[in-house]
């Protein structure tokens, strides 16, 4: 039985400045596939997925997260959550209608927290995808997404008490308290996870590759076309999966990942980990120490939040 309204991670929406340096990265390099572009706007899907974008790129002067975008069951249930969520005094930016992006469905949009607009949908047209091949390095789908809180602990009690997550594990330092909180909405460790930064913004975006040959192979080929690599190769302890962090061009943090944990709910208990082991970071020892600079990487510009993301 499905214990959060969400079902899963349907895409995340930016906008940059640079913008046609952002759609080359996606299209010749990250190995996503174009599926509509305006000149402004550009949906991107993952070859592997059966949704019909994993992210949207918009010109903008101002760079932001213009949204992240949620799946819910069926109408009904984005009916009963958006009533959920105004009798909880959440703002909606709109009653649920019609979605007017790519793919279609019925949705509504809401800010949560900390002014992010957030996106829950159903009905979304699916896309033909296909299988990925045997060393073939590109991503299967969108993972998951990273968000960076000056309060995460309460955002994680928001997204609990709103949309029904769980906590899967977390990251703690004895000195200065929980660094992450990772987060489910279905058996996959997490589909959303929360850090503590000094500002909201988004910290990173996660893309799922075939296995561990593809992933190197991908993380391989973005070192040689000179893409900042930040962290990585290694192999995370909290969700069990491989990490390779790059900045794209206008300054955000992409993973390539693979192998991530699938939680069993009847058996799995929240663990604890501290982040002066090693281990935490990284249990194969190969992608570096988790430094200050990495960590000043991930904060990334801030989000000026309470923004209402047009519908193009």
């Amino acid at each position: 039985m499905a214990f959060s309204p969400i079902t899963h991670l349907r895409h995340f929406d930016i906008a940059v400045p640079d913008y046609q340096k952002q759609v080359d990265f996606y299209k010749n390099h990250w190995g996503l596939t174009v599926m509509e572009d305006d000149g402004g706007v550009t949906y991107f899907a993952a070859e592997g997925s059966p949704e019909k974008y994993s992210v949207r790129v918009r010109k903008s002067e101002e760079k932001r997260l213009d949204l992240v975008s949620f799946g819910a069951a069926d109408r009904a249930a984005v009916d009963q959550l958006a009533s959920d969520l105004i009798a909880k005094g959440v703002q909606l930016v709109g009653e649920p209608d019609d979605v007017k992006t790519l793919g279609g469905g019925y949705g509504f949009r809401f800010f949560d927290l900390e002014g992010r607009t957030i996106e829950v949908s159903s009905d979304v047209e699916t896309r033909q995808h296909r299988k990925i091949e045997e060393r073939e390095d590109i991503p299967v789908k969108l993972s998951h997404v990273v968000l960076n809180s000056p309060e995460p602990e309460k955002m994680r009690a928001w997204y609990e008490q709103h949309l029904g997550f769980r906590l899967s594990d977390t990251l703690n330092h004895p000195h200065t308290g929980d660094l992450f909180y990772f987060m489910r909405c279905n058996a996959q460790h997490h589909s959303m996870a929360i850090a503590r930064g000094p500002h909201a913004s988004l910290q990173h975006a996660s893309f799922e590759l075939r296995g561990i040959d593809e992933y190197m192979r991908g993380s391989g080929r973005l070192m040689r076309a000179g893409f900042r690599k930040i962290w990585g190769p290694g192999r995370h302890r909290a969700g069990d999966n491989t990490f390779t962090y790059f900045v794209d061009p206008n300054g955000n943090t992409m993973e390539y990942t693979t192998e991530l944990d699938v939680i069993d709910e009847d058996t799995w208990h929240p663990s604890i980990f501290d982040v002066r082991e090693p281990e935490t970071s990284d249990q194969w020892g190969t992608g570096g120490e988790m430094d200050e600079f990495i960590t000043k990487e991930m904060f990334n510009d801030p989000d000026k939040g309470l923004y209402v993301a047009p519908p193009v």
